[in-house]
């Protein structure tokens, strides 16, 4: 019986470096929209983005939706969450 042993460091290794390379990326666009994003904004641009948000799915926006949240306005109530196919309504 052949005896076969592999190492595995190089493939963490280079697992590590994708995953800090992805985090390093995020992180960058992240800084970019909130960078390109003015602290202030009317009412009617938060619910244009809040509307235009609604058309994908939770997991794709949520990062731009916690950018939004973060400079939405203290006054400014935040949107319900909408079930599929469906517009939020307002009251």
């Amino acid at each position: 019986m052949q005896d076969t042993t592999y190492s595995l460091g190089p493939l963490f290794a280079e697992l590590r470096d994708e995953l800090r390379g992805m985090r390093a990326a995020r992180s960058r666009t992240q800084g970019a929209i909130s960078a390109s994003w003015p602290a202030r904004r009317r009412n009617a641009d938060f619910l244009e983005l809040d509307a235009i948000l609604e058309r994908y799915d939770e997991d794709q926006t949520a990062e731009i939706r916690s950018i939004l949240n973060e400079r939405r306005p203290a006054w400014q109530p935040q949107p319900a969450t909408a079930l599929p196919g469906r517009v939020a309504s307002g009251g």
